[in-house]
């Protein structure tokens, strides 16, 4: 039985896809309260869309289900609890799914399903209703960017997880619950908290947002390699939540990976945008946030202050595109730029002109060296890429270039053989009236709803935690990279990306704010200097975070990037050198 001071929430997943075991390692780990997983990124509820016209009773996370029989008699047998979003588009389906495999194991768990949160049939009447969807980027309403939605749902909030466990239930799958709701949920169940308990479902929110993307808190993607003990079992996240809102991040004894300020840090500016972080319960402040090393592999969290949501709620719609067809030729040595404009202009040609395709995209990128050492490094890649509604235009676009084999440049190759071009899913982020969302929560067979939590203008606005930050240290100084100091982390938000930068003291942290204007990004990364880029500072995190506006195009489906993740961007910025004080290489 739980701890009435503190709850024990355990991750098992990230993504759709990621390690298997993990739920069996969680629940045979160490002791733990309840165990959570996030399945769904942006472009997952398009992955699951195309399950769905296979089979309708599909659209689910079904490695959740596999997950379910391996530990579904061990949860219950040790009081363990579950809950996530993998219901994806058809939380009904794997709620019954999972009530087949509990009675083939001869188990009993209490089963709960939420939903309410798939728009797609009720888009035309929201839409007379004054819901514009309007894109929250390009600001155009979604009649006027005139695409096909495939997929729009709502994200939702903890409140009908709580009303889930009110009523026992052992295991609660949800579709589109933000990913901090499967821990705000139970924490606010365990504790007793009310909708207004600001402060403390904001520590819940920033608990979940940590733990949220699996092994990123505990290790994984962290810049300071050097820092981390062993990359072998690296071991999944828990958060130890205690009434107040406070918590600790650790892991379960015995695994690889590391637990510290630094991989805490870095998953809390990972794919966020400003100081406040939304949800549809609670608006998080995470320029309040205090990150202490308590212990080995154990990190305290506390401080976290909370205001009332907003009255909108976020809906994530994929859109159906068109289609894309792309290929990268290999250049080699002498004349690159001469070589990657024959191909263009006799490509282009052959197919009856770029302005006929919705998109074409080239872009050279001279990676050779002089005199090179190897065949290898003498190569540069030229990516050619089209976009087009008809799929004919497309295909015949591939085609086109592999018939220039013979008869273009000396050296002609390609990364991959042609193919005949892929669906385009178009991520469209808008807004919706909280109002308009009722979630719905059945549990065999009963049914509850809960409505959304609302704004609050009595609520007061919480000042930012107080950090003596010295002056900028001068001196000397030295080249080098900036990653010798300085970690990042980096990833997409639709057809956005940020890249949040920090360092381990306040005099790092002087310099970096100093030094680390929006133009001078724009210097040290000359492709990111198209883009409009936002810049925040986090003071309390020793920390910056850039959000670059529409470097990932219209989402990860739809960008020509060879990152369409923007996962690399971090790392890139920590390769540059510059004038670094020697008083803080010390």
């Amino acid at each position: 039985m739980a701890d009435k001071d503190k709850l024990i929430i355990a991750n098992c997943s990230g993504f759709l896809g990621d390690r298997f075991s993990a739920a069996k390692e969680m629940v045979e780990g160490g002791p733990i309260d309840f165990l959570t997983g996030d399945y769904l990124a942006e472009l997952t509820m398009a992955i699951l869309f195309r399950q769905t016209l296979k089979d309708p009773s599909r659209g689910y996370a079904s490695t959740f289900l596999k997950q379910m029989e391996e530990v579904m008699g061990l949860c219950l047998d040790k009081g363990i609890r579950v809950v996530s979003n993998a219901g994806g588009l058809n939380p009904k389906s794997l709620a019954e799914r999972l009530a087949s495999v509990a009675e083939t194991l001869g188990l009993k768990p209490k089963i709960a399903y939420i939903d309410g949160d798939n728009l797609i049939p009720r888009l035309a009447e929201l839409q007379e209703q004054g819901e514009t969807f309007t894109h929250l980027d390009k600001g155009i309403t979604l009649k006027e960017g005139g695409s096909q939605p495939i997929t729009a749902n709502a994200y939702m909030g903890g409140w009908g997880v709580v009303k889930a466990l009110e009523e026992g239930a052992d295991i609660v799958v949800g579709g589109r619950l933000a990913d901090a709701a499967v821990v705000m949920g139970p924490a606010a169940w365990h504790f007793g908290w009310q909708q207004k308990d600001w402060d403390r479902l904001a520590g819940a929110a920033v608990a979940g947002h940590i733990i949220e993307c699996s092994g990123q808190a505990t290790g994984g993607n962290y810049s300071f390699i050097e820092e981390v003990p062993s990359f072998h079992n690296v071991g999944f996240p828990i958060t130890e939540m205690h009434e107040d809102g406070s918590f600790v991040i650790t892991k379960h004894p015995g695994t690889g990976g590391l637990v510290s300020v630094g991989t805490v840090t870095a998953q809390l500016l990972y794919e966020v945008r400003g100081p406040t972080y939304l949800t549809p319960d609670v608006a998080a402040r995470f320029d309040t946030i205090d990150v202490s090393q308590e212990g080995d592999d154990r990190v305290s969290v506390k401080g976290v202050c909370g205001e009332p949501p907003p009255a909108t709620t976020k809906v994530c719609i994929n859109n159906l595109y068109g289609h894309r067809n792309s290929m990268t030729l290999i250049l080699t040595g002498l004349d690159i730029e001469k070589k990657a404009k024959i191909v263009e202009d006799t490509l282009f040609e052959a197919v009856g002109g770029k302005e006929q395709y919705q998109v074409a995209h080239v872009e050279l990128t001279p990676s050779h060296k002089v005199d090179p050492p190897s065949n290898e490094e003498a190569f540069a890649y030229l990516k050619l890429g089209v976009m087009d509604p008809d799929p004919n235009k497309v295909a015949k676009f591939s085609a086109r270039l592999i018939e220039l084999a013979l008869a273009s440049i000396p050296g002609f190759t390609g990364t991959a053989p042609p193919g005949k071009g892929s669906p385009v899913i178009q991520h469209w982020p808008a807004l919706i009236s909280g109002s308009k969302i009722q979630q719905r929560i059945v549990v065999e067979g009963q049914e509850f709803t809960v409505d959304p939590t609302g704004p609050d203008a009595s609520a007061p606005v919480p000042g930012s935690l107080a950090v003596d930050i010295p002056a900028v240290p001068g001196g000397s100084t030295a080249r080098q990279p900036l990653g010798r100091l300085y970690a990042t982390r980096s990833g997409d938000k639709g057809g956005n990306a940020n890249l949040g930068i920090w360092g381990k003291t306040a005099a790092s942290y002087a310099f970096l704010n100093d030094f680390l204007t929006t133009e001078k990004l724009k210097e040290l990364l000359p492709d990111m200097s198209q883009f409009e880029i936002e810049r925040y500072e986090l003071p309390n995190l020793f920390a910056l975070n850039f959000y670059i506006k529409g470097v990932l195009g219209d989402g990860v489906s739809a960008s020509f990037r060879t990152d369409p993740q923007a996962k690399t961007l971090g790392e890139y910025l920590r390769a540059k050198i510059i004038d670094i004080p020697e008083s803080l290489l010390a």
